[in-house]
């Protein structure tokens, strides 16, 4: 397979991983109740650009901070992996009562920056995921075409995450809440493994770094 097609395919089959739009759909419903579809659908193109945004942010100038502060990238897989293991192991069995729709409270506030935008679509999973997955882009001739390729594919899963957001409703009513809870739970379960990937190859570079293991062990 390409290489272009094999970052593209790991980087929007990861991020729509961790932000799940099937859990976020009755979060979404849950905090615009009462509202009209129009109303819906302006949230969720709002919310889907500032996390947009944030990922583009990350993605331009991640990796920039970690040089500035000299944070090895093996440590940012290491400690990616870390919280998207943990992440998993919350979509796999989670806390009961764990809600993110606000009790009480009346009026109509914007709800498309927090909690949409962040965290639920751009939180601690994500960011490790852009800076995890783009460090491993090594400068190169076709280090451009590569983040370019990143780009696109933060863009599908945001427009992605958008259509799932804006047909929450038909979404909920043709898989019920039993299905949206089950396919979370398989989510999770695959996002463990995602993490338990980066942190065994981050350690693997760590060790090599230091001369531990030769560089052939890597693979």
């Amino acid at each position: 397979m390409n290489s272009y097609v094999s970052l593209f395919l790991g980087m929007f089959s990861t991020l729509l991983a961790i932000i799940n739009p099937l859990e976020a759909i009755p979060v979404f419903l849950g905090l615009l109740q009462d509202r009209d579809d129009a109303e819906h659908r302006r949230v969720a193109r709002k919310a889907c650009l500032y996390a947009l945004l944030l990922m583009f942010f990350f993605l331009i100038f991640g990796n920039m901070l970690l040089r500035l502060f000299e944070v090895p990238l093996s440590m940012i897989r290491v400690v990616g992996g870390v919280i998207l293991m943990r992440i998993g192991f919350e979509l796999f069995a989670p806390s009961p009562g764990n809600s993110l729709i606000p009790s009480g409270g009346k009026g109509n506030p914007d709800v498309s920056f927090i909690p949409m935008a962040m965290p639920i679509m751009f939180g601690p999973g994500a960011i490790a995921t852009v800076i995890g997955l783009t460090s491993t882009i090594k400068d190169s001739d076709r280090a451009v075409q590569s983040f370019t390729v990143v780009a696109l594919a933060i863009c599908a899963t945001m427009f992605t995450t958008y259509l799932s957001l804006v047909y929450a409703k038909g979404i909920l009513n043709k898989i019920g809440p039993q299905g949206i809870d089950a396919a979370t739970r398989i989510v999770g379960f695959f996002v463990s493994a995602m993490g338990v990937g980066l942190i065994f190859h981050g350690t693997v570079e760590f060790l090599q770094s230091y001369g531990v293991l030769l560089n052939g062990v890597k693979g």
